[in-house]
C-alpha cells in the first residue's frame, strides 16, 4: 500500500460514463469512444492491482442501454466479446478473478462462451476481484433475489423468520462480497442509474466531470486520497 489509509477501502465501484460524449466532442463515432474507454479501463485495472485493491466492480452496460440504437448495441456486444477473448490470459496472469454480473439471456452464444471461459479460467485467482456488470440493473438484482428466496420458502427450505438482511445479501449478484465503500461516476451526471442499489447503501459517492476515456489512475488515486479523509459515520455520532 503506498498511501496512508484512514478508512479501510475494500470495494470500489465505478459507473464508466461519457464514452459517447467523448467521441461526439471530437467528431468521432460513438463506438470509437467505447474503444478509447477500454484503454482507461486497462489503466484503472492495472492501478487497482498495483494498489492491492480487493474488489473493483464496473458498470459497463445497463439493462436500459438496450434502448440505444441497434448498431451501437451490436458493436458494444461485439466489443465486450472480443475484449474478454483478448484479455482473459493477461488478466489471469495478473491473478485477477473475473466475474460478469447481469442478465445473460440476450447475449450471443459467442459472448456467453467467452464469459464462461474467463470465469472458469480465473475462478481460483486470489488477487483483485474484478466484477463487470453487463445487462445489469439494481432492480433486476433485487427482484432475482426475492424470487430465489421465495422458491426456497415455497420448498420449505427456509421459514419466514430466517429472511433477514444477510439472507438478502447472500442472494444478490455480489452477495459473497462486502458492500461498496466508494462509488465513482465519471461523465458529469449525478445519479446512480440503477446500479448496485442495495450494495451502495453506505457508500461514499464521488461524481466527477471527467469523461471516462479521459479518466486516469492519477485521478483515481486522488479520489482514494479524498475518500481516506472522509469521516464515515454509518449513522453513528462520532
Amino acid at each position: 500500500m503506498f498511501i496512508k489509509e484512514k478508512n479501510k477501502l475494500k470495494h470500489v465501484a465505478i459507473i464508466m460514463d461519457g464514452n459517447g460524449r467523448w467521441a461526439s466532442n471530437k467528431g468521432l463515432s460513438r463506438i470509437l469512444g467505447h474503444k478509447k474507454g477500454l484503454k482507461s479501463l486497462k489503466d484503472i485495472i492495472n492501478f487497482s492491482v498495483k494498489y492491492k485493491l480487493n474488489i473493483l466492480t464496473l458498470y459497463a452496460f445497463s439493462t436500459e442501454n438496450w434502448k440505444r440504437p441497434y448498431l451501437e448495441v451490436f458493436e458494444l456486444m461485439r466489443l465486450f466479446s472480443l475484449s474478454i477473448e483478448n484479455q482473459m490470459y493477461s488478466l489471469n496472469k495478473k491473478n485477477i478473478c473475473v466475474k460478469i454480473i447481469g442478465n445473460r439471456t440476450k447475449f450471443s452464444n459467442i459472448l456467453k462462451n467467452n464469459i464462461n471461459e474467463i470465469e472458469y479460467l480465473t475462478k481460483n485467482n486470489t488477487g483483485l476481484k474484478l466484477n463487470i456488470a453487463i445487462d445489469y440493473s439494481g432492480k433486476w438484482d433485487i427482484l432475482n433475489c426475492i424470487k430465489n428466496i421465495f422458491l426456497n420458502f415455497k420448498k420449505n427450505i427456509l421459514n419466514i423468520n430466517e429472511i433477514d438482511e444477510k439472507l438478502i445479501e447472500k442472494n444478490l449478484c455480489l452477495g459473497y462480497l462486502p458492500p461498496v465503500d466508494l462509488l465513482i461516476r465519471t461523465g458529469g451526471e449525478k445519479r446512480i442509474s440503477n446500479f448496485l442499489l442495495w450494495q451502495i447503501a453506505y457508500s461514499e459517492l464521488f461524481f466527477i466531470d471527467t469523461l471516462w476515456p479521459d479518466f486516469t489512475h492519477i485521478e483515481f488515486l486522488n479520489i482514494i486520497k479524498s475518500f481516506n479523509n472522509r469521516n464515515r459515520k454509518f449513522g453513528v455520532l462520532v
